[in-house]
């Protein structure tokens, strides 16, 4: 039987990481305008579930369902920054299939989305019309788990979710350049993502995992693993798929910090 053309069929989605930057990138026009077009040549998702370095917490526990005021959780930066809004849809209907189908998920009705979410969204889908629901990432897991966690949810590219892992390729805030954008990365920085960039191409999941032996300045890149360890959730989301792996935004901000973004399928 042929399938009913009035029925949408939901078209795979990659799985992501981006590297969300200061909190600063809502502001920037130049820079959300990657992440426009980024977003603009994937299929449009049915929702978006986005693990950010900004929420860790154990279990892995899902956010809000229906909207809720945003998190302003930073300090430092420019009044505009807390005025802005995004009024994306919580995606309840995708709360309930994850806890049908992925065992010992926690719940918190009542955390608004932290600006590990909203600030690449507002750039990604401007008009706010993809529900988004957030995920804790539980930072304290070792590192095999968080990427079991990722193959826990790959069932989500076949119904059109779009798994964003947000966080940092290299991110070491105090060794940042405020001053000066242009400043050139330090050669510890570009040998970090270097070696990232190259686990990916390779689908080295093993090395990824096994970062904290492995990597190359490690702890100069990042000093603690927060930003980094949604990426362990997203590639482990695609790691029995088989997934071209691109980079999509590149390059480096305020010296040292890397705006790579990664996307898998």
């Amino acid at each position: 039987m042929d399938p009913d053309p009035r029925i949408e069929v939901p078209r795979r989605m990659p799985t992501a990481f981006v590297s969300h930057g200061a909190p600063t990138l809502a502001l920037d026009a130049g820079k959300g305008a990657d992440l426009t077009r980024w977003a603009a040549g994937l299929p449009k998702p049915r929702a978006v579930l986005v693990l950010s370095a900004h929420w860790l917490d154990a279990p892995p526990t899902l956010g809000a369902r229906e909207p809720r005021p945003l998190l302003y959780d930073f300090a430092g930066f420019p009044r505009a920054l807390h005025e802005l809004r995004y009024a994306a849809p919580a995606a309840g209907e995708l709360a309930r299939e994850l806890e049908s189908r992925v065992p010992g998920l926690g719940r918190d009705d009542e955390r608004g989305w932290d600006h590990g979410v909203w600030v690449p969204l507002l750039h990604m889908y401007p008009s706010a019309d993809v529900p988004v629901l957030q995920l804790s990432v539980p930072w304290r897991f070792e590192p095999a788990r968080l990427f079991e966690l990722g193959r826990e949810l790959a069932w989500l590219a076949d119904s059109g979710v779009l798994v964003l892992g947000s966080g940092g390729a290299v991110h070491n805030l105090g060794a940042l350049d405020w001053g000066g954008d242009g400043s050139p990365p330090p050669a510890w920085a570009l040998e970090f993502e270097d070696w990232l960039r190259g686990c990916l191409r390779a689908r080295a999941f093993d090395e990824l995992v096994a970062f904290r032996d492995r990597a190359p300045a490690l702890r100069l890149a990042h000093p603690t693993d927060d930003h980094f360890v949604p990426l362990l959730v997203a590639a482990g989301a695609v790691a029995d798929r088989g997934p071209e792996v691109t980079f999509p935004i590149e390059g480096f901000e305020y010296g040292s910090l890397s705006r790579l973004s990664v996307q898998l399928g």
